[in-house]
């Protein structure tokens, strides 16, 4: 679970800090004879954090709506007001619907709303699939009863309804709502679009500020893991360095194909078990992979150091290396995956396997970026190509240790 401190400027005036400890919308569009019904998920910084009011004598910015606020240890701390929502709901239900845009041919249209409902990050009911998504509309809702629940530990389900435009097939969604959180690109967003039929699932990155276009296209969803998949790789630099390093240490194409194969084998097989949860559950364990993540980059910068001795046997070893190292970078893969799916969405395999292509795609476009230019380094000059070795070998080895620094600390604490 992400913790960010998130910092909003409260009209210029003040600061206040919404702590944002989830970050994923989920968005489930049923399809009906004149419209459709979207069940939605959000995490309700995103609805209040740009919507304080003016300082007032006790310091204290006029709370957001649904919201109230008090100092505590010097930073001001944002509660869900329970009597507010208990009130009106359907209030908070229009800040959603006012916040996104169904479009059809070009054409918007406007939500009813229809059912709120808010929860405590930790009591929240499962939304992987569309029966799970109704039931959590089910049953008494009393926000009263709640226990003091943080702002940045809530979720709001609303359920929206588009009348009279007919039986929809290809449409765009979108989101207004950018409230200046930090992290907030990093939105995880999933689309689950149940046409009768089936269902197909479309994934985006960010706060949907352009619109996510669904169609009944399965390669269309597809493609969407898969681009997230090369965004993964591409973007994470922990996987960046390692393979930069992988490929700075192949004395061979040969030598680098197996070692990335081996890489591949690895991580592919760790995606799978990771996400279904054969892993420990122990706070300890994401950083303890994170670190092992880390270590991998210090590792294959040192072999890249000595890069110029030839060992046909050394190769085999190598292989059995990369594959291990795959092992951990598979895991790493798989928690941005938790983040999102769960082992009961629709379409899983499908989903896994197209992000699993994404991050294949990453590794082979660092690898046709940076191989040509280091063997023409190395073909040049032997001297040259020794300094262009421990030139990107040192710095890799000096940004992994720093990380693998932070997350011991980190593994330790959690222990």
């Amino acid at each position: 679970m992400l913790a960010l401190a998130l910092i909003l400027d409260g009209l210029g005036i003040a600061r206040a800090h919404f702590l944002l400890n989830i970050n994923v919308r989920v968005i489930h569009v049923e399809h009906l004879q004149d419209g459709v019904r979207v069940y939605l998920r959000i995490p309700m910084p995103y609805l209040v954090a740009d919507r304080l009011g003016p300082v007032g004598p006790d310091g204290l910015p006029e709370p957001a709506p649904y919201t109230t606020n008090r100092m505590e240890d010097g930073q001001i701390v944002h509660y869900l007001d329970g009597r507010a929502l208990a009130a009106a709901p359907l209030g908070l239900g229009q800040l959603v619907a006012d916040g996104h845009h169904l479009s059809v041919d070009g054409q918007s249209f406007v939500a009813e709303v229809e059912e709120v409902r808010a929860y405590p990050g930790a009591e929240k009911p499962s939304f992987a699939t569309l029966d799970e998504a109704k039931r959590s509309f089910e049953g008494q809702f009393d926000p009263q009863t709640f226990p003091a629940t943080y702002v940045g530990d809530t979720v709001v389900d609303v359920m929206l309804r588009y009348r009279n435009i007919g039986p929809v097939y290809d449409y765009s969604l979108s989101s207004t709502l950018a409230p200046g959180l930090e992290g907030q690109d990093e939105t995880a967003n999933l689309l689950l679009d149940h046409f009768p039929g089936g269902t197909e699932v479309f994934r985006a990155r960010g706060l949907l500020l352009e619109p996510i276009t669904v169609s009944r296209s399965a390669l269309a969803a597809t493609a969407t893991f898969v681009t997230e998949g090369v965004r993964h790789i591409l973007e994470g630099w922990d996987h960046v360095l390692f393979v930069l390093c992988l490929v700075l240490g192949a004395f061979k194409f040969s030598s680098l194909l197996w070692r990335a194969t081996g890489f591949t084998i690895g991580h592919s097989i760790t995606l799978a078990i990771g996400f279904f949860g054969y892993v420990p559950a122990g706070a300890w364990f994401v950083p303890a992979v994170e670190m092992g993540i880390a270590l991998s980059i210090v590792y294959a910068a040192l072999v890249a150091i000595r890069a110029h001795i030839q060992d046909t046997r050394s190769e085999t070893t190598m292989f059995a290396i990369t594959a291990g190292i795959g092992l951990l970078h598979g895991l790493g893969f798989s928690f941005v995956l938790h983040e999102i799916l769960q082992v009961n969405s629709p379409n899983i395999w499908q989903s896994l396997l197209a992000f699993n292509l994404g991050v294949e795609i990453g590794q082979v476009l660092i690898i046709l970026a940076t191989w040509p230019l280091i063997r023409l380094l190395a073909r040049w000059n032997n001297r040259a190509w020794a300094i262009g070795r421990w030139t990107v070998a040192l710095p890799c080895i000096a940004v992994a240790a720093v990380w693998t620094a932070q997350r011991a600390v980190s593994m330790v604490g959690a222990l």
